[in-house]
């Protein structure tokens, strides 16, 4: 396989004392090499979920934890339609709107999170989703990930990276991170990677997780990331 100029670099530098700065640079140097192809392949990746307001986004990431935004688009078809205010999620019989989103999985945590969301929305924040992290945090339900994905989506308001199970994968493939929570990935991304990239990055890398590197073994002749760094085409599942 033809060596990628990044790893001549990268090869140069090696020791076996390197320092955490020498360590943050050669993870920069290597994202910055993975998402520049990344760009080529999938630059006019966006996110898959359809909504019409804001709430709307919400409600649709909160359902598609663990739940393909494929089958979430068909289940907010029926349930947007059903469920048109946030005043008739805040009255919302919970075993029916259970029974709505059923086939999302985790139904019964999911309907607590989106119905006490709703009634929070109402009574702390006049009816509006909040924009700050700080606020939206406070949310039933609502973790950095969905977080980052409705504050950049619905308002520009780009705090951080979003780490899904696709971007999960691939730090840990490609060594971007020493851990493995979603946390503590998303601040080692956040060191390595432009700010102006944050929102959009998870979209190409989902598109790069569904086309190319699924997380089971798969041909990696066709991946081009791996003339970057070979050694992720050892690993599949993390």
């Amino acid at each position: 396989m033809k060596q990628h100029p990044f790893q001549k670099q990268v090869q140069s530098r090696r020791s076996p004392k390197r320092s955490l700065v020498a360590r943050i640079e050669e993870r920069r140097l290597r994202l910055a090499a993975l998402d520049s192809t990344l760009k080529q392949l999938f630059g006019t990746a966006s996110m898959a979920l359809t909504y019409g307001t804001t709430w709307e986004l919400l409600v649709a990431v909160m359902l598609s934890a663990q739940c393909t935004d494929k089958r979430v688009n068909i289940v907010t078809k029926t349930l947007f339609a059903k469920y048109r205010t946030l005043d008739d999620y805040v009255h919302a019989n919970p075993v029916e709107f259970a029974g709505d989103i059923h086939s999302t999985g985790f139904f019964n945590s999911k309907t607590k999170h989106v119905l006490g969301a709703a009634r929070r929305i109402k009574e702390v924040y006049g009816g509006e989703v909040p924009r700050t992290m700080e606020e939206i945090l406070t949310l039933p339900g609502v973790a950095r990930k969905t977080a980052n994905v409705v504050l950049g989506n619905a308002y520009g308001v780009v705090e951080g990276i979003a780490v899904d199970t696709h971007v999960k994968r691939f730090a840990i493939r490609f060594d971007l991170t020493d851990h493995t929570d979603p946390l503590h990935i998303e601040r080692d991304l956040m060191a390595v990677l432009p700010r102006e990239d944050w929102l959009s990055f998870t979209y190409r890398v989902i598109e790069y997780g569904r086309q190319i590197a699924p997380a089971r073994k798969y041909d990696t002749s066709n991946d081009p990331l791996l003339v970057i760094y070979p050694a992720a085409g050892k690993i599949f599942r993390v």
